[in-house]
């Protein structure tokens, strides 16, 4: 039963949700405040959020926690506040220097910032934070070439992570502030105003007849609910929760099903036009318009849930599982007529940004729009009430973002200030020897390492200022090297032994969590030939203009990802023998660069071969129709 004081906390986390959400449409409709103001108001309202919503500790005596957050919270105000209405006006008047007052808030803000990280997302990006920061203060002890720095003291640490945009204030830090929370807060309203029903059921309505027909509604709700929640475990959970138990019922063992929801959540991020948050930070960090990275980013999404298609289909036909029953399928025109005006803001979205609005402004008239559209029918409509839990929900939804990029801004300001990441870059290439092919695969590992067990966005902010450089320096195109990493960033989810969407999945179909992420990493395995052809291929990107070299390009790269879709699940219309996959595996590397004789010479055995192998089952078929 609901006591007065729980009543009163969740009326006061409801209004700091409301305001907080308030704030940043305030400031996408009418200007956002100078940088440093923007993003310690932002923040504050992020740590003091998290305070009020995530436990300290799970099994903390509650005596103790409202003290511990309270202390938090007065910590979180006087250090913001302390930016935003007090050093912003003086902070040029002494030059950027450190007071001792600085020092101390400084210093809290780091620590509440690691605390709220920790909080949201468990330990390991803090840890990861925490040796970074004990790098600054001991690097200079440490006798290693290319790491020992000069040293940094205390007062200046804390004047460039606490009192400049250098730091923790740096740039991931000020898109979560701008952009990313306009469109989180739409995204929100986007789910709440019924597009997710939609999308599956519009998915039931297309793929349910087909072959493994909830395994193909699977990929194709997951890639429509991923362009808009952005989040790998967020879309297992929403589009999971009803395509696992159908695969089950038509006959998929439950840790394939497991598996497949798995893998096919994994890469909404990359599906435009919303994309998650990274895509923002991409944005900013590279210098092109929101609309180039979508555009850059479309076909690679599409060949990556494509990859899963081709694997789920064959997988399908493995176990003989048919589609769901024509009586079980929804007609698709009648869900159209009924829901699909909640796709129009999407498309307001798009309009207001190819006509030259600004990303903030757009979202804000997206929102707009999405309330509008709601009361084009009764059961999709959004009244006060609704909008209110809508807006709070937007503002929940922001939290883990502001703690990864808040936590990266710190690791940025100590890569800049030691000159750490010059040198990381440095060796990487060192070590790569010049080799190309060996340096993607190190930025590869690098990525998916670095992504283990955090979010998405924090992933590609670690490899994204650690890895990205490295790759610029080997002459890679800056957008095709952010592409690289940021894709193999968002695949770590299905990558074992930490996959978090694999976990997700296992725990919705009741099995063992890490036999379905390795069941998972099989199914999406042909994802990962998908970054290399943005390298060597990157006509794939659309940015070109070149239309025979897009076609070409569209070709080899299909091409190599139907070969390791059927090499690597060993099935192409019968069961493929080991030398057969082999054959097929050694192939696809001839598609890869932009050769005419070796994209000709691997196509041709791909080709061959698949024609090949269905020849071969036809032929089976009919000698078993044979009286």
């Amino acid at each position: 039963m609901e006591t007065k004081t729980s009543r009163i906390h969740s009326g006061i986390v409801t209004g700091l949700a409301v305001a907080m959400a308030v704030f940043h449409l305030y400031t996408a409709g009418f200007g956002r405040f100078p940088a440093l103001q923007q993003r310690s108001i932002h923040l504050a309202f992020a740590l003091i959020l998290t305070f009020l919503i995530y436990p300290w500790r799970k099994h903390i005596r509650s005596r103790v926690a409202p003290a511990v957050n309270g202390a938090a919270i007065v910590g979180s105000l006087l250090a913001c506040g302390n930016i935003a209405f007090v050093v912003y006006y003086v902070l040029y008047e002494r030059a950027g220097a450190a007071t001792k007052i600085d020092i101390v808030l400084g210093c809290i803000l780091i620590l509440l910032v690691l605390d709220m990280t920790r909080r949201i997302m468990g330990w390991a990006l803090p840890i990861i934070t925490l040796v970074f920061i004990a790098y600054a203060f001991f690097g200079s002890h440490i006798p290693i070439p290319y790491v020992k720095h000069a040293g940094v003291d205390l007062s200046r640490f804390i004047s460039y992570e606490y009192l400049s945009t250098e730091g923790l204030f740096t740039i991931p830090l000020g898109v979560s502030a701008t952009f990313i929370a306009v469109f989180v807060i739409f995204a929100s309203f986007l789910i709440h105003s019924g597009v997710g029903s939609f999308f599956m059921d519009a998915a039931t309505a297309i793929a349910g007849g087909m072959t493994g027909g909830p395994a193909k509604i699977s990929v194709v709700s997951s890639a429509a609910m991923g362009s808009v929640s952005g989040s790998a475990v967020a879309n297992v959970v929403t589009t999971g929760s009803v395509t696992i138990p159908l695969m089950k019922r038509m006959g998929f063992p439950a840790i394939i099903a497991g598996g497949i929801e798995g893998t096919a959540s994994t890469g909404g991020q990359i599906m435009p036009p919303l994309m998650g948050a990274a895509a923002f930070i991409i944005a900013s960090i590279t210098g092109n318009p929101y609309v180039i990275i979508c555009i850059a980013a479309f076909i690679p999404a599409l060949l990556s849930f494509l990859s899963v298609f081709i694997i789920v289909h064959f997988e399908s036909e493995r176990y003989g599982i048919k589609g769901l029953p024509k009586e079980e399928l929804p007609k698709l025109w009648p869900i159209l007529k009924r829901k699909g005006h909640l796709v129009l803001p999407i498309g307001v979205l798009v309009a207001m940004l190819l006509m030259g609005y600004t990303a903030m402004k757009a979202g804000l008239y997206s929102i707009v729009s999405v309330v509008l559209v709601s009361t084009l029918q009764r059961e999709t409509r959004m009244g006060p009430k609704k909008i209110v839990s809508t807006l709070e929900d937007g503002a929940r939804s922001v939290l883990p973002i502001v703690a990864a990029c808040a936590c990266s801004g710190i690791i940025v300001g100590v890569l800049t200030l030691t000159g750490l990441g010059l040198k990381i870059s440095y060796l990487l290439v060192r070590i790569a020897q010049g080799n190309l092919p060996v340096l993607l695969i190190l930025a590869m590992c690098a990525s998916i390492l670095l992504g283990m067990g955090i979010t998405t966005t924090a992933a590609y902010l670690l490899v994204a200022i650690i890895v990205a450089p490295a790759l610029a320096k080997m002459g890679i195109p800056e957008l095709a090297a952010h592409m690289f990493v940021f894709y193999f960033a968002v695949i770590s989810t299905i990558t074992p032994p930490v996959a978090l969407a694999g976990y997700t999945a296992a725990g919705i179909a009741e099995t063992d969590p890490f036999k379905t992420s390795l069941v998972g990493f099989r199914i999406g395995i042909a994802k990962f030939v998908v970054p290399y052809y943005m390298i060597y291929r990157p006509d794939i990107m659309l940015l070109s203009g070149n239309i025979p070299n897009i076609l070409a390009a569209l070709v080899a790269s299909f091409i190599g990802i139907w070969a390791l879709a059927i090499g690597s699940c060993g099935y192409a219309f019968r069961e493929l023998r080991w030398y057969e996959r082999v054959i097929l595996l050694a192939c696809i590397p001839l598609t890869i660069p932009p050769n005419t004789l070796w994209n000709v010479l691997g196509g041709g055995i791909i080709v061959g071969l698949t024609l090949f192998f269905k020849a071969q089952a036809k032929g089976k078929r009919k000698l078993g129709d044979s009286p």
